[in-house]
C-alpha cells in the first residue's frame, strides 16, 4: 500500500490530505481564525458546579465556558464507588489545571479533563498517572513485554508519571526513546512551572499546528513521502523532524510544481463530493448520507447495478462495496457520534456476516475509537465513532439561509395558498384601499397563471383590488402584504 501525505498551506488555513494508492482517505482542516483546542492545557477557573449533572463549567478564557464531568476528573478510576461527588471535589472560584479533550461542537462548549497527557513521537506522557500502557495495535505479547522492559530501563529514578507506548516505538532505537522521554518531561516541567506563576484563566500550552501534527500523528512506516506546497512550512517541518524524528527527514519534500498540489491529486474534487448527500459506487449503486444533530444515517441502494448472477448476488456485491466506501466516508467526512447503516436487505445469513466482517476490516484503518454492533432485528447496523472535532461539513458549510438547515423549502403553490389565507386575515382586520403582494418571481408567475382565478375570486370576496409586485431578492417562501 502506497501512502502519501499532502500538506496545503495558505495564510488563512492549513489542509492535510492522506492519500493511499491515489485515493483520498482522510482530510484535516485547520483555520487560523478557528484553531482546534484539543490537547491545549489551561489554568482554568471553576465558574459553576452542577451537582445534579455531576459536572462543572470552567472558564478557560474562551467565549464559552468549557465542560468538565466528574468522570474526567478521576478518569483512571473505573469503579463508580470510587468516584466522589463533584461538589466534594470542586468549588466555585477554584483554579484548576485542565486539558481540552474535545473541541466545542455546535452549541456545546469544549470538554475538559484534569488527566493531562502529552503526545510525543513515540510515547504519550501521563505526568499525573504512574501507569505504563502499550498501543493495542501492537498485538504480539513478546514484543509488548520487550517494549515495556525497554522503557522502564530508560526512565529516570525520579519519574512519577506514566507513559503509553505508541505503535511507532516498535522500531525505535534506545536513543530515540530517551529523546522522547527527555522532551516530554521538559515540556511538563515548563507547563507546571508556568501554572505556579500565573493566574486563571490562562493558556499554558498549545498543541502543535496541523502541519507538524501530520508528522507526529499521521506518519508511519508505510508513508512514502510528505509533500508541502509552502516553503516556510516545509523548512519548519524539516527543523522539527531533525530535532525529534530524524529518521523521516528524507521523506519530507517541497512541491514547487505549477499545478496546485490538491488539484494534482484530485483532492479538491474529493472535498466537493464529500459535501454531498449522495456517494456513487463503482458498481452503479449509491449511498445516501444524512447528518443530523443526534446521529448520521447511511442508506445503501442498488441504483443501476444489475451485475450479479442473481438478485441476491447483486445485493450482496453492492453491500460489500458499500461497506468499504462507508468506512472511507466516515474518515473523509469525519462523521462522529451515533451512525446507523441501512444495508440492502439480505436473507442469506452468510452474506450478512461477510458484509459485517468486511465493514469491520475496513474500519481498522480508522485512527478514531469506535464500537460496532451486528445487524439489528430491523436489519440495521449500529455503531458509534468518537467525535473529537467538527465534521468536514460543519467546518466548510453553514445552514442554508433559505431552508435553515431543513433540507427542503415550501413549494411555490404552498406559498401562494399561504398568501391567500393571509390576505383574508388582513382584510378582516384592516380597511385598506388596496392590498399589494410582494413575492418572488415564481410565486407571482403562479398567481398570473394557474392561480389567477383564485386571486380574482378573493378580490371579489374582500371587495378591494389586489396588485402584484416582484421582489427579486425574495426566496419562494418569502412574501409581504402591503396595505395601500
Amino acid at each position: 500500500m502506497s501512502e502519501e501525505i499532502l500538506v496545503n498551506v495558505s495564510p488563512q488555513e492549513t489542509r492535510v490530505a492522506i492519500v493511499q494508492d491515489g485515493v483520498v482517505q482522510e482530510l484535516h482542516i485547520e483555520r487560523v481564525r478557528h484553531l482546534g483546542l484539543v490537547g491545549n492545557v489551561y489554568l482554568g477557573q471553576v465558574r459553576r458546579v452542577l451537582p445534579g449533572m455531576q459536572s462543572a463549567f470552567v472558564d478557560i478564557g474562551l467565549d464559552r465556558a468549557a465542560f468538565l464531568h466528574v468522570a474526567d476528573i478521576l478518569g483512571h478510576r473505573q469503579s463508580a464507588e470510587e468516584i466522589p461527588r463533584i461538589e466534594n471535589v470542586l468549588f466555585e472560584g477554584q483554579s484548576l489545571l485542565v486539558q481540552v479533550i474535545k473541541d466545542s461542537i455546535g452549541t456545546k462548549g469544549a470538554r475538559l479533563s484534569t488527566q493531562i497527557s502529552f503526545a510525543g513521537r513515540l510515547l504519550v506522557y501521563l505526568p499525573q498517572d504512574p501507569h505504563i500502557g502499550i498501543s493495542q495495535r501492537i498485538e504480539d505479547e513478546a514484543e509488548r513485554l520487550l517494549l515495556r522492559e525497554k522503557l522502564q530501563q530508560l526512565l529516570p529514578s525520579d519519574e512519577k508519571g506514566g507513559y503509553i507506548i505508541r505503535t511507532m516505538a516498535e522500531t525505535a532505537s534506545t536513543r530515540e526513546l530517551s529523546s522522547d522521554i527527555e522532551y516530554l518531561r521538559k515540556l511538563w516541567k515548563d507547563i507546571h512551572a508556568k501554572s505556579q506563576s500565573t493566574s486563571a484563566p490562562t493558556l499554558l500550552y498549545q498543541d502543535l499546528n496541523l502541519s507538524l501534527r501530520a508528522l507526529r500523528d499521521f506518519l508511519h512506516e508505510e508513508t512514502g513521502r510528505i509533500l508541502f506546497d509552502n516553503r516556510e512550512t516545509f523548512e519548519i517541518a524539516q527543523g522539527f523532524a531533525r530535532d525529534y524524528m530524524r529518521d523521516v527527514t528524507d521523506r519530507l519534500h517541497y512541491y514547487s510544481g505549477e499545478r496546485a498540489l490538491f488539484d494534482l491529486y484530485a483532492v479538491e474534487d474529493e472535498i466537493e463530493r464529500a459535501l454531498g448527500r449522495r456517494v456513487d459506487l463503482k458498481s452503479g449503486g449509491y449511498l445516501i448520507i444524512d447528518q443530523t444533530e443526534a446521529l448520521t444515517t447511511i442508506d445503501v441502494n442498488t441504483g443501476g447495478f444489475i451485475g450479479g448472477r442473481t438478485f441476491d448476488d447483486t445485493i450482496f456485491k453492492t453491500n460489500l462495496e458499500a461497506a468499504l466506501t462507508i468506512a472511507r466516508q466516515l474518515r473523509l467526512r469525519n462523521l462522529g457520534g451515533i451512525i446507523i447503516m441501512d444495508f440492502i436487505d439480505m436473507d442469506n445469513q452468510e452474506h450478512r456476516e461477510s458484509v459485517l466482517s468486511e465493514l469491520k476490516k475496513a474500519l481498522l484503518l480508522d485512527r478514531t475509537r469506535m464500537t460496532i454492533n451486528g445487524f439489528s432485528g430491523l436489519g440495521l447496523v449500529e455503531m458509534t465513532r468518537k467525535r473529537t472535532r467538527e465534521s468536514l461539513a460543519h467546518i466548510l458549510c453553514e445552514p442554508c439561509p433559505v431552508c435553515h438547515g431543513g433540507g427542503q423549502v415550501k413549494t411555490v403553490q404552498t406559498t401562494c395558498y399561504q398568501i391567500l389565507r393571509e390576505l383574508i386575515r388582513e382584510a378582516r382586520q384592516f380597511n385598506a384601499r388596496e392590498y399589494r403582494i410582494l413575492a418572488s418571481q415564481a410565486v407571482i408567475d403562479l398567481f398570473l397563471d394557474e392561480e389567477s382565478q383564485s386571486l380574482a375570486q378573493l378580490g371579489d370576496v374582500i371587495g378591494k383590488p389586489v396588485s402584484l409586485h416582484v421582489e427579486s431578492q425574495y426566496t419562494q417562501e418569502q412574501f409581504d402584504i402591503v396595505l395601500m
